[in-house]
C-alpha cells in the first residue's frame, strides 16, 4: 500500500499526541506512586470505564471478532459478550471493596487478604503465571497482528512494526503513568469507534451488500431482534 506524505504526517502527528499527553502528566505523576500508577485515585468513572474498554481491544481484536462470526454467526459473540455479568460485579461490588483496601496491586490483595506460606505461594505463582506465562502469549498475539497490519498498510518489516510501537508505547507511559494511558486508551478507543460506525454505514448504504445483511440476520439466535420495513433491515442485538 502506498501512502502520501499526508498519511504519514497524520501517523506522526498521532504518535506525537501520545507523547505530548506523557510528558504533560508527567510533573503530576511523578509526585509519588499513588499519583504514578493509580492517577490519585480521583480520576473520573466513565474515564475509567472507557480505558477498561480500551483495554480489552487490541490490533488482532477485529480479526478475532470476524472469525467468529464467520464460524459460528453472530451468536458466537456471546463468546466475550459474557464477560459482561463480570464486568458488572466489578463495577457495582467488586470496585468498593477494592477502593476501601487502598491497595495497589491484586498481589498485594493477597498478602492482605491472605497470610503464611499459603499467601507466598500465591503471590509468587501468580506472578509467574500472569508475568511470564500470560502475558507473553496475549503480546505474542498482539504483536503478530500488529505486524500484519504494519506490513500490509506501512511496508513496515516486523522489527520495524514492534520497535516503533513499543517506542512510543514505552514512552508515554514510563513519563505519565496511569495518567497518561488513560488518557490515551480515550483517543484510540473514540477513533476506533468512529472508524466503525463509518465503515458500517458505507457498507450497509450499499445496495449490493444486501444478500450479505441477509446471511448476517440468518445467523441471529432468538435472542437477536429483527426487524424489517420496505426493504430496509434494523438490527438490535
Amino acid at each position: 500500500m502506498q501512502l502520501q506524505n499526508l498519511d504519514w504526517t497524520i501517523i506522526l502527528l498521532f504518535f506525537l499526541t501520545f507523547i505530548l499527553i506523557g510528558l504533560f502528566t508527567s510533573k503530576k505523576s511523578g509526585k509519588n506512586s499513588k499519583e504514578y500508577f493509580l492517577s490519585g485515585r480521583n480520576m473520573p468513572w466513565w474515564l475509567l470505564g472507557i480505558s477498561m474498554v480500551a483495554t480489552t481491544f487490541s490490533a488482532d481484536t477485529p480479526n478475532l471478532v470476524t472469525n467468529i462470526v464467520r464460524e459460528k454467526g453472530v451468536s458466537g459473540n456471546w463468546t466475550w459478550w459474557a464477560f459482561l455479568l463480570t464486568g458488572m460485579f466489578t463495577v457495582y461490588l467488586y470496585s468498593k471493596l477494592w477502593r476501601r483496601s487502598k491497595v495497589l496491586t491484586d498481589l498485594e490483595f493477597y498478602e492482605l487478604r491472605y497470610s503464611g506460606k499459603e499467601a507466598v505461594f500465591l503471590r509468587a505463582f501468580r506472578a509467574i503465571y500472569l508475568g511470564v506465562f500470560f502475558n507473553v502469549i496475549i503480546m505474542a498475539s498482539v504483536c503478530l497482528a500488529g505486524i500484519k497490519i504494519g506490513g500490509i498498510l506501512l511496508g513496515l518489516s516486523p522489527f520495524e512494526c514492534i520497535f516503533y510501537s513499543s517506542l512510543i508505547t514505552v514512552l508515554y507511559s514510563t513519563l505519565g503513568g496511569l495518567r497518561s494511558v488513560i488518557y490515551t486508551d480515550l483517543i484510540q478507543l473514540d477513533g476506533i469507534g468512529d472508524t466503525q460506525v463509518k465503515s458500517l454505514k458505507n457498507f450497509f448504504m450499499n445496495k449490493t451488500n444486501k444478500k450479505v445483511l441477509e446471511r448476517l440476520i440468518s445467523k441471529l439466535t432468538i435472542l437477536d431482534y429483527v426487524f424489517q420495513k420496505k426493504g430496509k433491515f434494523i438490527i438490535l442485538l
